[in-house]
């Protein structure tokens, strides 16, 4: 090992494991439920109303935990709560496999949720603690695009369990993700160190001389700090505006643009493949220009897709819509991760990020209601894909607004 430390910073070890967390946490926790969702609908009975309520449950665990797990790992550390909550994560997706009625499935996925954030938030913080503010943004980035690839081994993975064990594959594929992140969280509990000074290192990318740190950030002033509710801020722009363009995108394109079954997938898979590289493109580019017009040329780029989508109704509208959100789809997580870490700085990096996630969740949760509501008053969801690019652009406005962090580490 020392030999290859010698040769490698433990920080790409710490990148990788965080990484494959993601996938974990993210990628099985929460994204299976839509492609196993068919086969356990009719073999529990579910209706549609119920199957809502088991995706919102996972939403909800999310949502509160997101705090809650960024608070333990401030003040536990990040790799025994990234580790446990793994372990919620893979124990609650086996449990889902049990599952026998409605109300058993909608506390397991809920816990899943909460086993979600309190993974995701430590991991994404991790960059703070490993990676100077000039790569930080790369880092955090190559996290986030953890989740793309978990979709991608999904996508056949899914449908070979089910169709290998007809009847009963649902079960068999919760059981199998449950083994596989069980795998991963002992994975992180056996790789993951807390800060470089455990191996002692310095951050990837430091210089000899270790630079002012942004740890003396008061405590008391965390949650009542202006800049940390301007990133916070401009996160719910994101959280309200993406989820109205994704939640309605295929119901859009097959129900009012006639569009075929078949083909608004195939737009819905060119965005998923997209989505793979941004988050390390657009952290990468947020490091070179800062964080600020980083986030203003992502939320300014999704902003025009959702107009595209609305406005321009024919096959070219769709393509680049669905290309350019694809192109910056989980962008602003990634320079918002890096972001708080440059504000605060490492140690309450994660209580500070599972703030931001706190408000990011509030606008993700409005925003569908609001945007149905709009959809059933004028039979459209043109105006709703009008009001996302309006609050995108809001964002991109506040995100100009942020003062730059003055910390080169």
């Amino acid at each position: 090992m020392k030999s290859v430390n010698s040769r490698i910073h433990y920080g790409w070890v710490i990148l990788f494991t965080g990484f494959i967390g993601v996938m974990g946490a993210l990628g099985f926790g929460r994204f299976a439920y839509t492609p196993i969702l068919p086969s356990m609908k009719e073999a529990l009975s579910l209706t549609y109303a119920q199957m809502g309520w088991i995706g919102t449950g996972n939403f909800i665990g999310y949502m509160i935990f997101a705090f809650l797990g960024g608070y333990l790992a401030t003040r536990f550390g990040p790799r025994r709560v990234i580790s446990a909550s793994l372990v919620l994560v893979a124990v609650s997706l086996i449990l889902t496999g049990l599952a026998d009625s409605f109300e058993f499935a909608l506390a397991m996925r809920t816990l899943t949720g909460a086993g979600s954030a309190g993974s995701n938030v430590p991991i994404m913080a991790l960059a703070s603690a490993w990676f100077v503010s000039r790569r930080r943004g790369m880092a955090t980035g190559i996290l986030v695009s953890g989740s793309s690839i978990a979709l991608l081994m999904l996508g056949p993975l899914i449908p070979k369990i089910l169709e290998s064990f007809p009847g009963s594959g649902w079960r068999v594929c919760w059981y199998t993700l449950g083994g596989i992140t069980l795998l991963i969280a002992l994975l992180n509990y056996w790789l993951i160190r807390n800060r470089p000074e455990e191996k002692n290192l310095r951050p990837v990318g430091e210089s000899s001389v270790f630079p002012p740190s942004a740890d003396s950030f008061p405590g008391r002033s965390l949650y009542t700090s202006r800049s940390l509710w301007h990133l916070a801020g401009v996160f719910f722009t994101f959280g309200f505006s993406y989820i109205i363009y994704m939640q309605f995108f295929s119901a859009y394109l097959i129900n009012e643009a006639k569009i075929s079954t078949e083909k608004a997938g195939e737009y819905l898979m060119l965005l998923g493949v997209l989505s793979i590289f941004c988050g390390p493109f657009w952290g990468t580019v947020s490091d070179f220009i800062g964080r600020k017009y980083g986030l203003a040329l992502v939320l300014l780029t999704q902003g025009t897709s959702y107009l595209i989508f609305g406005l321009v109704k024919s096959s070219n509208g769709y393509l680049a819509s669905a290309i350019l959100f694809g192109l910056t789809a989980w962008s602003v997580p990634s320079i918002i991760a890096a972001a708080v870490g440059d504000t605060v700085g490492a140690r309450r990096a994660p209580a500070a990020l599972g703030f931001c996630i706190l408000i990011f969740s509030i606008g993700q949760a409005l925003a569908p209601p609001v945007a149905g509501k709009i959809a059933d008053l004028t039979g459209s969801f043109t105006p709703a894909f009008l009001l996302s690019a309006v609050v995108a652009f809001t964002g991109m406005t506040a995100a100009l607004l942020i003062r730059q962090s003055s910390s080169k580490s």
